[in-house]
């Protein structure tokens, strides 16, 4: 994430899971933690029954978490900078900030004070609906902590002010101390399996391996002189996946290759990528089901699933794992590097082939790449090429972890690995204090479209339900989109529990069954998108943080209404 990569260096977790179980504290907020990460759900609740640990929740939603939170905050969706920035508010007034980490470890602290000096508990209340009185007990509890830890997902990222939102996390934690030791630490949870190795390798538009920009010409001759192909490098970014749905709804985009992703169902504004899709000249989907985008593909490439394949996947606190594979590839398929390799191969030869037809005694510069560059026999040869050049991950190889993880940053071959970031100094050397406003969602509820709507996942499916919904105990257990609305709204509305009702935005309406739930508070309407026949997406808003470029998936404005059986 852009925010927490400016203030620390990288959107990763800045600590280790298992220190979860070793704190004083924890703050989660934007994140139904018990469903979405049951393991790290399972782990906080030991940290709270065994180790007495203290939890504070902040979620507009009642998520299970908040069974076992000492306090629970239900702000208003999209109000999270001001919440945060009331923490620091009270933190600061009442002398509660950490003098020694501030003074030696931060600069720009004077310019947050200043900023914060509005965001009393009072205003705050009358931004997020929080109570003052709450807000000044959790800004006790979390700056008399010995040590505390902030964990948060997407509920706090998918906003239009995504990036302001984790800058904020960034200020409370360094106000306190709270970074650069055990038990401490703003510790995003990844929300897909190798997410994070994802991004460590690059599969981001404005960075090279090792989260280096690639706008930076000394890491570009780095990676120019390392591959050694003769190709010069771009340095300019690419576009966001949202961003590239536009450019392929204009007409600017005429190709896309997509892996593993499912946009058609998983992008905001759905129906907008849907055409965009369509409007493409050549679809190249690589995938190991045909999902609901490899439908519309030109061509679809099979990939093998995580156990037909050796690779290495990198967890949600940076833990470079070694991945061995157990069975072999059905049918045609082939591992992704595979997959890519020919490709390459294939499209290398056939621009040698017509650059020779075409001018027989000259090549463009670009083209003195050899193909047999694209010959590697195995994903450790790949690794192995990257790891040094990634920096963080140079000190890291397969015989390393044979065994057992290592976490990066790993910088030399004896490095032992990285459990926590930042123990003596931040990356741009002393953390800097980001002063954040409060900024409105891009949309909120009004007389058209009276309700919030938010999004988001179930125990039971995973993402768009490529793989769960194919599962028949999972989906036995739970076969299709409830709709979860508040009690008070459905009595309101004649709604009663298993009515089928419609839900409309802006953008497009979807129908399905109601679920009369306090989950979800007054006025809130909660929908997840593992189903096709009831694509939450077609609701949501494709409105982009400035930064990040992310969607603002979790807040936008719907109307709801009952409909007959039979009339939808």
């Amino acid at each position: 994430m852009a925010g927490l990569a400016a203030a620390f260096g990288s959107g990763a977790m800045t600590n280790s899971i298992d220190e979860i179980e070793d704190t004083d504290l924890i703050l989660i907020t934007g994140s139904n933690t018990s469903e979405t990460h049951p393991i790290i759900g399972r782990m906080v609740k030991r940290a709270v029954e065994r180790k007495r640990a203290k939890l504070i929740v902040v979620d507009p939603r009642k998520v299970v978490m908040v069974n076992f939170a000492h306090v629970w905050l239900r702000q208003r969706p999209g109000t999270d900078a001001a919440w945060i920035n009331g923490l620091c508010h009270v933190i600061i007034k009442e002398n509660l900030w950490d003098h020694e980490f501030v003074a030696s470890r931060t600069e720009a602290f004077e310019d947050l004070r200043r900023h914060i000096q509005k965001y009393t508990p009072e205003y705050v209340e009358d931004i997020t609906g929080i109570a003052a009185d709450d807000i000044r007990k959790v800004a006790r509890l979390y700056a008399n902590a010995l040590r505390a830890m902030i964990l948060y997902t997407m509920g706090i990222t998918q906003h239009t002010s995504g990036t302001d939102n984790v800058k904020a996390l960034a200020n409370l934690a360094m106000l306190c101390g709270n970074i650069g030791k055990e038990g401490t630490g703003v510790n995003p949870l990844r929300g897909q399996n190798n997410v994070q190795g994802a991004c460590d390798m690059a599969a981001l538009p404005d960075v090279l391996p090792g989260h280096q920009p690639i706008t930076d010409e000394r890491v570009l001759s780095t990676f120019q002189q390392g591959w050694s192909t003769g190709v010069r490098l771009s340095n300019k970014p690419g576009k966001t996946m949202t961003e590239m749905m536009s450019a392929a709804f204009r007409g600017d985009l005429r190709a896309l290759y997509v892996m593993g992703e499912n946009p058609r169902l998983s992008d905001a504004n759905a129906g907008h990528v849907a055409k965009a899709l369509q409007n493409l000249d050549l679809l190249i989907v690589q995938d190991i089901f045909l999902t609901e985008t490899a439908r519309l593909a030109d061509v679809v490439l099979p990939a093998a699933s995580f156990a037909e394949k050796d690779g290495t996947f990198t967890n949600t606190d940076r833990r470079v794992q070694r991945v061995r594979k157990g069975l072999d590839p059905s049918g045609n398929a082939l591992a992704d590097w595979e997959i890519i390799c020919l490709l390459a191969r294939h499209v290398c030869e056939k621009i040698h082939h017509n650059n020779a037809a075409a001018t027989p005694t000259h090549h463009p510069p670009a083209m003195h790449i050899s193909c047999g560059y694209w010959n590697y026999t195995s994903p450790e040869e790949v690794f192995d090429e990257l790891a040094p050049l990634s920096h963080i991950y140079a000190g890291i190889s397969y015989e390393r972890i044979k065994k057992s993880g290592l976490q990066w940053p790993c910088t030399g071959r004896y490095h032992p690995g990285t459990p926590f970031m930042h123990k003596d100094v931040f990356k741009r050397g002393k953390g800097l204090f980001h002063p954040v406003d409060y900024i409105p969602p891009a949309e909120v509820p009004d007389e058209e479209y009276p309700f919030y709507l938010s999004t988001g996942r179930l125990r039971y499916h995973y993402h768009t339900g490529t793989m769960t919904r194919r599962s028949r105990g999972l989906d036995y257990i739970c076969p299709e989109e409830r709709i979860q609305i508040n009690p008070e709204d459905g009595r309101r509305l004649d709604i009663k529990d298993g009515d089928l009702i419609r839900v409309t935005s802006r953008r497009g309406s979807v129908t399905g069954r109601a679920l009369l739930t306090d989950r979800s508070a007054p006025g809130m309407v909660f929908m997840t998108f593992h189903f096709a026949e009831v694509p939450a997406n077609v609701l949501t808003n494709d409105a982009l943080d400035p930064v990040s470029k992310i969607p603002e998936f979790k807040v936008s404005a719907v109307a709801v209404e009952k409909v007959e059986e039979g009339a939808a």
